[in-house]
């Protein structure tokens, strides 16, 4: 019973603020949500980053460890998506990225958090930074055909991950009123991004169901296996595997389905990706938490 009572407080916040935005939505009531990416992306996150890095006394090695993990994590879902893709005989520019890039942001930050506290949490963004860090260079890049580094200068968060390293390395202490405002911005940042996930799932279709449904399970179930292996195998902490395991299993990202349809590379399948990630996702959480915990 008190495992249930556990898996309960860490699941539901997770699916019931996303089902506030879904309703409202539904509802027909306004929710501007490039305004809340926009946000999320150029203030939110950034604060959220800077806070969890240095409030959180985490050793640098520990992070620099953990960004490793990830890049390998990330590598491995580029290899199994490509093998997929190849044997299904699907164009990488239209589907890879959302068999590479989950929803680390939306689901993965709030499932750390809840599940291994504020620590897990710092973990978490590190997977985070490089996810979106990725998703928005080389995800991007693979939609549109060419890559620009500018879009990675023009990065907020890069700036903000940075500055957590270098304080963390001098072992600086922020002044009270600074890390009081880096926590009140990154306060509102898990709460909007379960939000606006509830709104845009509000406004995606199912399409090509048994095909869209074999990538989603390799999305979810391909990314379990790699997070495993990665952490298992290379010797990582509790810790920082289970991170891995949680973030590497988050349903496909819906800046994908965003990118898609901006280059016009099936918008309607990736949409369909990312609605039966999440659907699946929460009938797969209580099993994966209960692994990972």
């Amino acid at each position: 019973m008190d495992l249930l009572h556990q898996l309960a407080a860490i699941i539901l916040p997770v699916l019931v603020v996303p089902a506030i935005g879904f309703i409202w939505a539904r509802s027909g009531n306004t929710f501007d949500n490039r305004f809340v990416t926009q946000l999320v992306t150029n203030i939110g996150t950034p604060a959220l980053a800077a806070d969890a890095l240095t409030r959180i006394r985490v050793e640098t090695g520990a992070l620099v460890e953990m960004a490793g993990l990830t890049a390998i994590c990330f590598a491995g879902f580029l290899v199994l998506g490509l093998i997929v893709l190849r044997v299904m005989r699907l164009p990488n520019h239209s589907y890879l990225p959302a068999l590479i890039f989950p929803n680390t942001g939306n689901m993965g930050l709030p499932l750390a958090l809840f599940a291994f506290g504020n620590e897990g949490l710092a973990f978490a963004v590190v997977f985070f930074a490089i996810s979106i860090t990725a998703q928005f260079t080389i995800g991007m890049s693979l939609a549109s055909g060419s890559f620009s580094i500018a879009r990675l200068a023009r990065m907020p968060l890069i700036y903000a991950i940075i500055f957590a390293l270098v304080a963390l390395s001098f072992g600086w202490q922020l002044p009270a009123y600074a890390s009081n405002t880096l926590q009140l911005l990154g306060g509102v940042t898990i709460p909007l991004m379960l939000l606006a996930l509830g709104v845009s799932l509000a406004q995606l279709r199912v399409t090509r169901l048994p095909r869209n449904l074999l990538l989603s399970l390799v999305r979810l179930g391909g990314g379990a296996v790699v997070g495993f292996l990665v952490g298992h195998f290379i010797g990582a902490s509790d810790l920082a595997t289970g991170v891995l395991i949680i973030q590497s299993t988050m349903p496909v990202a819906v800046f994908n389905y965003l990118f898609a349809q901006y280059y016009n590379r099936e918008p309607a399948d990736v949409a369909s990706m990312v609605v039966i990630t999440t659907a699946l996702s929460f009938v797969t959480l209580p099993l994966l938490l209960y692994f990972v915990l």
